[in-house]
């Protein structure tokens, strides 16, 4: 006589299976790019599910230099960075001052930042355009990095409000009483405390910035503005250039090296971003 499987063991197992599943459909199409990238295009064409003959690394140096990867690599991790740590100073501290002050309007101004989550950034195109040419940074990296922290900052308000709130009391009114003021209290104290948070809403921007394809697309415009491109516009010139001369295997490269950098930087902190996510469900 056989034993039904009991209800505790069978949903671990269908729950890991679907997990498992979930891997492999992202992780096998990151690793078919990355080998094609070390491929011949007669090979792409020919066995795209095979191994490549032997590594041919001159591919990734084609991109970097005739397709100009290079540049486009370059000014992504200038706009990105210039982007990123605004978004998350301004974001901290408006985050720190809703969690631990009461003032008037305080409940508003949360609302407002959670608002802007719901706000689409083709709604906001064709203003957002006239204000930037307005302030003569139609076509500038300072324009794009300033466009892109102010897209990027309601969400982090929101995420850093609730993590914030789960930070101790006690820490903060034992600083203070030391004789540590607002300034240094958020600086030194609290700060290093959301370290977790921080981390995972900073990978979280920084895949919302490296990625971001529209906003460069309607602000990167004018004289000269090419050599200006965000590695996104110079992975889709690419592939609209290479659909007539068929080097796929730079396209690849090109595709890899754009990669890279979010992948590197979810294997250094992905421990981080799961602490961080976990800390912050418990508001």
């Amino acid at each position: 006589m056989t034993v039904p499987p009991r209800p505790g063991r069978v949903i671990p197992v269908l729950s890991h299976g679907f997990l498992a599943g979930w891997a492999l459909l992202t992780t096998l199409p990151l690793l078919w790019a990355v080998l094609s990238s070390f491929k011949t295009d007669n090979e792409i064409l020919t066995d795209p599910w095979g191994l490549p003959s032997r590594p041919r690394p001159e591919n990734w140096a084609r991109a970097w230099d005739d397709a100009h990867i290079g540049r486009y690599f370059l000014n992504s991790a200038i706009v990105v960075t210039g982007a990123l740590t605004l978004t998350m100073i301004l974001g901290a501290m408006a985050a720190y001052v809703l969690a631990r002050y009461r003032f008037p309007g305080r409940r508003i101004v949360h609302l407002a930042f959670t608002g802007g989550m719901m706000f689409p950034v083709f709604l906001a195109l064709v203003p957002l355009f006239f204000v930037v040419r307005d302030l003569g940074l139609l076509g500038t990296l300072p324009g794009l990095i300033l466009v892109y922290a102010a897209y990027s900052l309601p969400f982090t308000v929101f995420f850093l409000t609730a993590f914030f709130r789960t930070l101790p009391a006690t820490v903060a009114e034992a600083a203070m009483v030391d004789g540590c003021g607002d300034y240094r209290l958020f600086f030194r104290v609290m700060l290093p405390m959301a370290r977790p948070g921080l981390v995972s809403v900073a990978i979280f921007t920084f895949l919302f910035q490296w990625n971001q394809y529209v906003l460069p697309i309607v602000l990167m415009q004018g004289e000269g503005a090419e050599r200006r491109w965000v590695l996104a516009q110079g992975l889709t010139a690419l592939a609209v250039n290479e659909g007539y001369r068929g080097d796929y295997s730079g396209l690849f490269a090109g595709m890899t090296i754009a990669m890279l950098p979010v992948l590197l930087g979810y294997v250094a902190f992905h421990r981080q971003v799961q602490s961080g996510l976990a800390a912050g469900n418990l508001h």
